[in-house]
């Protein structure tokens, strides 16, 4: 057995809490203490975040994305899939150090995706951009801090709490999408989508979208 190897550690801004990327083979985690916040080898819930928000949006010639959260790219790589040539995706991550990794020694792993024309990398908070324009949006994708029920940030739960949801929603253009990742169910939270005035479908993932590993949860919520 291939033992795992620390790559780098990045400093979460606004908390204490510290990100370790780690490396085995091919295979990469990342890890907020002992839980594992993303690995390389499961990525079908991440990546059926961008599937069925895009359904959603199909329809739209020009579609605008918001992207929370960069992770290992995996639901950027699905959105670059299924959206067309004319689209605009915006991906929003916290921690500058993510974004190196992708570019460095995941850089395998992203391929090409993070120099698409259509994609465009901020290294500021998610809440910033969502709070910055009102209709500019067609889709804001959160995968966020494990979901609402947060693990390594309390100022993500801003993003979760009733006002975050109704700033999300005015960011949002007619009949756009609110498509939030977690990593289990919050009955609290999707009663905050309904009272916030959205239609809402919760849908259960696997992790390896293929019918195996853990069970995700994944909210599309429709602005009215």
């Amino acid at each position: 057995m291939i033992p795992w190897e620390k790559i780098d550690t990045a400093k979460i801004p606004g908390s204490d809490e510290e990100l370790r990327l780690m490396r085995r083979g091919k295979e990469f985690s990342i890890k907020l203490g002992t839980n594992e916040l993303m690995n390389s080898r499961l990525s079908g819930s991440e990546a059926a975040l961008a599937t069925l928000a895009a359904k959603q949006i199909e329809k739209v010639a020009k579609p605008v994305v918001l992207i929370g959260g960069l992770g290992m790219g995996f639901t950027l790589r699905a959105a670059l899939a299924v959206l067309g040539a004319q689209a605009k995706i915006v991906v929003s991550e916290l921690v500058p150090s993510v974004v190196a990794w992708a570019r460095g020694p995941m850089a395998e792993v992203f391929g090409d995706s993070l120099d698409d024309a259509r994609v465009s990398i901020r290294e500021i908070d998610v809440g910033e951009v969502i709070r910055a324009k009102r209709s500019a949006f067609d889709a804001i994708l959160l995968d966020v801090d494990n979901g609402p029920e947060g693990l390594t940030r309390k100022g993500n739960d801003a993003l979760y709490d009733a006002r975050g949801l109704q700033v999300a929603k005015t960011a949002l253009r007619a009949g756009g999408v609110l498509a939030v990742w977690s990593s289990g169910p919050s009955a609290a939270f999707t009663g905050r989508l309904k009272r916030a005035g959205f239609d809402v479908n919760e849908v259960n993932v696997r992790a390896t979208g293929r019918g195996g590993g853990a069970r995700h949860v994944i909210w599309i919520a429709r602005k009215g």
